[in-house]
C-alpha cells in the first residue's frame, strides 16, 4: 500500500527517542475510550504498542474511526514516540495519523472461554498472544533443528505422503480408495528414507504422518510432523548419541538466542541444563522400576502415561530406554542377539512429557528381514521395493523420528500438545 508507506515492526518503536515518528500497521488488540482519547493496543507479529488518539490530533473522521474500531479491526497509525512507565513496554505512540483499514464485528472470543470453544475458534484462537508466542517458538525449534543436520552434512529430501506401505502396523493407517486401489496416509517416512541412504548416507525428512490411534492423552495428535533421520554405517550407540546431541542444540538455541520469548513459558536455564550424555535405562530395568513404584506392568507392555511419568518424574534431561522387547517392535528393528530384544531408545522427555524419539538399528539382512515380516503376517508384495534395499548395496544403519508437537510441548511446558501445532487433529476433531 502506498498510503502510510515507510510502517516499521512495533518492535522498532521501543527503540525510538521521545519525540522520533512512527508507523506502524497491525491490530487492535485492546481498546477505551476516555473523553477526548481513545486508548488503544496495537499488535503485529513483532509486538504491542499503545496509541493515544487525541481529539484535538487527528481529523474529526479519523477520531470517530478510531472510536468505533473494535477489537481485530485492522489499522495504520502515524505519531510520535513518548516515554509513559503506565503504557506497556513503557512508551506509546501520540498519534498524527489514524486509518481504519477494516473495522471488525464484535470478536466471539472472551475471556474464561473453554478449551472446546477455543478449538471451534482456532482460526481466530491462534491471535492470542499465547499462541503467537508459542508458533514463534515452535518456528524457531524447526529452524535449529535443520540447523543442526546441515551443520552435520545431513541432506533434506522429501517423502510421498500416500503409501501402499505401512511402518508401525495395520491398526493404526488411514486408508484410502486410490483410484481403485487401497492406499494410506503414511505413518512415517522411514522406509523411503533408508532408500535415500544408499545414495547420500546422511539423511533427513520432515514431513506430516498419520496415526488412527484411539487415544484421548495430552501428547497424541491424528495428525502431526515428523522429523526423521537415517544414517548409513551408524549403530544403535551412534543414533542415540545424534539424538541426545540433536535434542540439545535446539534446546541450547533457543534458550541463549530466544531467552526473552521462552521466558513466557519457563526458565531458560532449564534448557540450557540440557547437555549430553542422557541418562539410560534399559527396559527390563525399566519393569523393574515400575513395579517397585506399585504400578501394574508386564514384560512387552509399552508404556502409558502414568508409566513415563513414573520414569521421568525427577529427570531434568531426557532418558533414553533401551533395548525392548523384540515382540512388541516393528519388523525393521535389528535383534540384539538373545532373540528377546532389539536395539533400540525410546527418548522420554523429562517430567512425564512423554516420547518424542523412538529410533533404532534397522534390520539390513535380507533372511533375517523377511522372517521378521512373515512373523508379523505382512504382504512382501507391498514390500519388494524395501526388499530390494537389502538385495542391492545393504549395509549397517540407524535412524529415528521425532515428533515436533512433543518436542514443542516438552520444550516450552505446555499442558496439552494441541497447543504446539496451528490445527490439532485429534480423534474427535477435524474441524476447523
Amino acid at each position: 500500500m502506498k498510503e502510510f508507506e515507510g510502517a516499521v515492526p512495533i518492535e522498532k518503536v521501543f527503540d525510538l527517542a521521545d519525540g522520533e515518528k512512527a508507523i506502524v500497521r497491525g491490530w487492535i488488540y485492546r481498546t477505551r475510550s476516555s473523553g477526548g482519547v481513545v486508548f488503544a493496543s496495537v499488535r503485529d507479529a513483532s509486538g504491542v504498542v499503545q496509541v493515544a488518539i487525541k481529539k484535538d490530533a487527528v481529523s474529526e473522521a479519523q477520531f470517530k474511526d478510531a472510536q468505533r474500531a473494535l477489537i481485530e479491526s485492522s489499522v495504520v497509525v502515524e505519531g510520535a514516540v513518548r516515554s509513559d512507565k503506565r503504557a506497556p513496554g513503557g512508551k506509546e505512540l501520540q498519534v498524527t495519523a489514524f486509518k481504519l483499514v477494516h473495522a471488525a464485528e464484535v470478536f466471539p472470543i472472551t475471556r474464561d472461554q473453554s478449551p472446546e470453544f477455543l478449538l471451534d475458534v482456532r482460526h481466530l484462537w491462534l491471535r492470542s498472544q499465547r499462541m503467537t508466542s508459542v508458533m514463534k517458538a515452535r518456528h524457531y525449534i524447526v529452524k535449529y533443528l535443520r540447523e543442526f543436520f546441515d551443520e552435520n552434512d545431513f541432506y533434506e529430501l522429501a517423502p510421498p505422503i500416500i503409501t501402499k506401505s505401512g511402518c508401525e502396523g495395520g491398526s493404526t493407517l488411514f486408508s484410502l480408495d486410490y483410484f481403485g486401489e487401497k492406499a494410506f496416509l503414511t505413518q512415517s517416512g522411514q522406509l523411503y528414507n533408508e532408500a535415500f541412504i544408499t545414495a547420500l548416507e546422511r539423511v533427513f525428512i520432515l514431513a506430516p504422518s498419520f496415526r488412527a490411534e484411539k487415544s484421548r492423552t495430552t501428547k497424541h495428535l491424528t495428525e502431526y510432523w515428523h522429523l526423521e533421520e537415517e544414517a548409513a554405517w551408524f549403530d544403535n550407540e551412534d543414533n542415540m548419541r545424534l539424538q541426545e546431541e540433536l535434542v540439545s542444540f535446539a534446546c541450547q538455541e533457543l534458550a541463549k538466542k530466544q531467552g526473552d520469548l521462552l521466558s513466557k513459558f519457563r526458565k531458560p536455564e532449564e534448557l540450557i541444563a540440557v547437555e549430553p550424555p542422557f541418562p539410560r535405562l534399559s527396559y527390563d530395568d525399566a519393569v523393574k522400576r515400575l513395579k517397585k513404584a506399585g504400578l501394574e506392568f508386564e514384560w512387552g507392555d509399552d508404556f502409558g502415561v502414568p508409566h513415563e511419568e513414573a520414569l521421568t518424574k525427577d529427570e531434568d534431561k531426557p532418558l533414553f530406554v533401551c533395548n525392548w522387547p523384540r515382540k512388541s517392535k516393528p519388523f525393521y528393528m535389528a535383534e540384539a542377539g538373545d532373540g528377546k530384544h532389539v536395539l533400540n531408545a525410546d527418548l522420554l522427555a523429562p517430567k512425564g512429557h512423554g516420547e518424542i524419539i523412538g529410533g533404532s538399528e534397522r534390520e539390513w539382512d535380507y533372511a533375517r528381514l523377511v522372517k521378521r515380516m512373515k512373523e508379523q503376517k505382512l504382504d512382501l508384495k507391498n514390500y519388494e521395493w524395501y526388499l530390494d534395499l537389502r538385495r542391492f548395496g545393504s549395509v549397517p544403519h540407524s535412524g529415528f523420528g521425532l515428533g515436533i508437537e512433543r518436542l514443542v510441548k516438552w520444550m516450552l511446558d505446555l499442558e496439552h500438545i494441541r497447543d504446539a501445532i496451528p490445527f490439532p487433529r485429534v480423534i474427535n476433531r477435524a474441524y476447523p
